[in-house]
């Protein structure tokens, strides 16, 4: 990306001052904030803060970066959790059913609806919903996470409205890994039904729903969990283009307007937390497959 934050000040809306400096207050700054250094020892000295826990100041908030980040990264949180939550409960139920009606009609459109919903984008289904239910239907607000200067009689009566606003972001999210989740449990599930357990537990005299539940939904939801670490990781990435979609103040458009502002210390910090983020995830993934399945523990 060419120039420095200094070359300009870049407007995030329309109507906002753009403002100019001259040559002498752009060194004056690029010394300031280090930029003026090699690159290679602006990474060292990087290196030597985060040693620190300092993860810079924010160029364009005008403040540190870890407030910036603590800021903002829980209403991003609120939403990739929902969305996991959701994507992944209705996603097995979903994949559980059509398994158990393979070859049949209803899983047949299932399967073909859940393929082509797949390829609508997350922004553009984010669009969709927005058009839907926010202009037209007027159910759900255009904008935001609470609603503004509102006093609430409680915490029940905030909580509520969180989730108010938080609604259709969720819901895009959680409609784009939808599909994920749906054909990974149908067909491992389909593979799960045909192993020799299986077969044994039904010879057993067991009934089919303690053989679909206890037998083959257990081993088949292996795979899901670890698709629930991946997912995370892919809905990180996604929630810039859906939280700009409903100017919802998360991490997502706090790094697009960084991007914007060439905000290094903040995009640095932003990255470095999400990256954190999926690793910890993940982690966690790893923990819960253990408990599913003892011969993986360590």
């Amino acid at each position: 990306m060419p120039g420095d934050p200094f070359s300009t000040t870049s407007a995030d809306e329309v109507g906002e001052e753009i403002i100019v400096m001259t040559e002498e207050q752009r060194l004056y700054y690029m010394e300031y904030y280090g930029l003026d250094k090699p690159v290679h020892e602006q990474f060292l000295i990087y290196l030597k803060n985060l040693m620190k826990c300092d993860l810079g100041k924010s160029i364009h908030y005008k403040m540190p970066v870890s407030n910036v980040i603590i800021l903002h990264i829980p209403w991003t949180i609120l939403i990739v959790l929902g969305s996991t939550l959701i994507s992944t409960i209705t996603g097995v139920i979903l994949g559980t059913y059509s398994a158990q009606n393979r070859k049949r009609g209803s899983d047949r459109i299932m399967m073909t609806g859940m393929i082509a919903f797949a390829e609508v984008p997350s922004f553009l289904l984010g669009l969709i919903l927005l058009l839907i239910f926010s202009v037209h239907l007027r159910l759900f607000p255009l904008a935001g996470a609470i609603t503004p200067f509102a006093h609430y009689n409680g915490l029940a009566e905030q909580i509520l409205d969180i989730l108010y606003h938080a609604f259709l972001p969720v819901m895009t999210l959680s409609l784009a890994q939808l599909t994920g989740v749906y054909l990974l449990t149908r067909n491992t599930l389909i593979t799960v039904t045909t192993k020799d357990y299986v077969r044994t537990a039904r010879a057993k005299g067991l009934g089919e729903k303690t053989v679909w539940i206890r037998h083959a939904l257990r081993n088949a939801l292996l795979p899901v969990v670890t698709r629930v670490g991946f997912m995370i990781g892919i809905m990180m990435g996604g929630v810039v283009l859906v939280e700009s979609v409903f100017s919802y103040p998360g991490i997502g458009v706090t790094l697009r307007s960084a991007v914007i502002s060439r905000d290094y210390p903040l995009i640095q910090g932003i990255l470095l937390v999400i990256a954190v983020s999926i690793l910890v995830c993940n982690l966690l993934v790893d923990k819960i497959y253990s408990k599913l399945d003892p011969r993986v523990a360590v």
